[in-house]
């Protein structure tokens, strides 16, 4: 399971509803914010807590003590000048990391240049991929292979840095294949047992899909 962390999610559409929810079913504190009280009654019973108010209003932001989150989701795209003064709140008030959706690469970087600290393109990246994203930090690519099962790019745990790989023993401790260790520009394929790891090297696995989360879950802890 991993770590308890909170979020808010500003903006409860399609994209946001998706991504608040993916993360409260997997245990975390999610907070979900919308004008629409309908939308808001709809989830209350899902999310940890759900509340109406106008999130381009800062004392309205304050007043929920939104500075206290992890991270802050904009999921607002569509509606760019609010997304804009939501951002800038978010940032004056302290908010330590903010993602926000958008629609077009030119309001990306807008948004980028007045703080934001990641920008995502709805048609890239779906709202259960963020989630998923968000709970496994050390998750950096995955490829289905079929049911159940992926080849996923891992940074490698600060903890088995220095240890060869039957040292660390990642197939009978995690239930996972080391495929390929990845180090800057050199790719060491089939890698023999006695093969050091060394920090900063991205382990492509093959395994389970909830075994390669537990494993990328290290990197968080």
């Amino acid at each position: 399971m991993p770590s308890r962390n909170e979020f808010a999610v500003i903006g409860l559409g399609r994209f946001g509803s998706a991504l608040a929810l993916s993360l409260a079913e997997h245990g975390h504190y999610v907070l979900g914010i919308d004008q629409n009280i309908e939308i808001v009654q709809s989830l209350s019973s899902q999310l940890t807590h759900v509340v109406s108010l106008d999130a381009t209003d800062e004392e309205a932001l304050n007043s929920i003590d939104i500075r206290t989150f992890d991270t802050v989701i904009v999921a607002i795209g569509t509606d760019f000048e609010n997304n804009l003064l939501i951002t800038v709140a978010l940032k004056h008030l302290g908010v330590n990391y903010v993602i926000c959706k958008t629609i077009s690469r030119r309001q990306r970087d807008i948004l980028l240049k007045i703080g934001a600290d990641r920008v995502i393109l709805p048609e890239r990246e779906a709202g259960s991929r963020l989630a998923m994203e968000l709970m496994n930090p050390g998750l950096m690519e995955r490829f289905a292979l079929g049911p159940g099962y992926s080849i996923a790019e891992i940074e490698l745990p600060g903890r088995y840095a220095n240890q060869s790989l039957i040292q660390s023993d990642l197939r009978q401790k995690y239930g996972i294949n080391v495929l390929v260790v990845k180090r800057e520009n050199q790719l060491h394929t089939s890698p023999r047992a006695d093969f050091i790891l060394l920090d900063d090297d991205v382990l492509v696995v093959l395994g389970a899909d909830e075994k390669i989360e537990t494993f990328s879950q290290l990197n968080g802890t």
